[in-house]
């Protein structure tokens, strides 16, 4: 009898194992083999945009608290040419990538810069916009160059395409740290910071240090401080199985730019025609 219950229990334990192993290997298997959403999209009309809402002149809140920026109306435009809705979600930006994973988002449309790194987990649109990284200090610092930076405090937004730059890239800024680097969720957190005296430049683009500049009023005068990053590419990130999506936003982002809208929005949030 002892002997039948081990063998019984034996079994019960080997097909709780199987069961276990049939689950997991099927939640893999959907994760790896997740079909193009398009036409779940097409059905709701909805597609839903993953966006950092502090992300000037991109996507951010004006005054009033609506959401404008120059990739909000862009995205806004070419996905009314598609026949959907875009609903835009505040999301971590340094969980951008796992948000459109996971399924919560179905693009990242927010000054997405393209690089090798995030290729190889996100499929990009064709670049429709391009920019520099540069320093932003106050307008008395004694800081006229990126070897200026010794003994000084450096601030970068988590997740952003300027920390991977700055650690991908050493030649560039980095060689001259000597403190460790601060890492804030947003860059409107770090440029406060800067302001106060709590760190010494902040690592940004250079659309973004501009429009501050231009349509914020400051207590203290900042500046912008060239650097040697090459130029950045922005780009649409996608899920790499939504192909139709991809190949339809290409399509409209061609269009916007022939028909004038790109060069439209880019005055009205850059000052130039892109």
């Amino acid at each position: 009898m002892m002997q039948n219950k081990k063998i019984k229990l034996l079994i019960g334990n080997g097909l709780v194992l199987l069961i276990l192993a049939l689950i997991i290997g099927g939640i893999s298997y959907r994760m790896n083999h997740r079909q193009d959403s398009w036409h779940t999209l097409q059905q709701r009309k909805t597609v839903v945009i993953g966006i950092d809402d502090t992300y000037v002149p991109m996507g951010f809140r004006d005054k009033k608290g609506h959401l404008v920026g120059y990739d909000v109306e862009l995205a806004r435009a070419a996905f009314k040419r598609m026949g959907l809705k875009p609903k835009f979600q505040t999301i971590d930006w340094s969980m951008n990538q796992t948000e459109l994973a996971t399924g919560h988002i179905d693009v990242i449309w927010n000054g997405y810069t393209i690089n090798a790194e995030r290729k190889k987990k996100v499929a990009f649109s064709k670049p429709y916009h391009s920019d520099r990284l540069v320093l932003l200090t106050k307008k008395d610092a004694p800081i006229k160059q990126a070897a200026d930076m010794i003994n000084k405090n450096l601030a970068v937004q988590s997740g952003s395409s300027g920390y991977d730059s700055l650690n991908q890239q050493p030649q560039y800024l980095k060689k001259y740290l000597n403190r460790k680097v601060i890492q804030y969720d947003t860059y409107d957190k770090a440029i406060n910071d800067l302001q106060v005296g709590r760190v010494d430049a902040v690592l940004i683009d250079r659309d973004y240090a501009n429009y501050y500049l231009t349509h914020e009023k400051l207590k203290t005068p900042l500046r912008t401080v060239q650097t040697g990053f090459p130029q950045d590419e922005y780009g649409v990130g996608f899920r790499k199985e939504d192909k139709v999506l991809r190949e339809r936003v290409n399509r409209e982002l061609t269009e916007l730019k022939q028909n004038g809208t790109e060069a439209k929005l880019a005055r009205k949030y850059f000052g130039t025609d892109n």
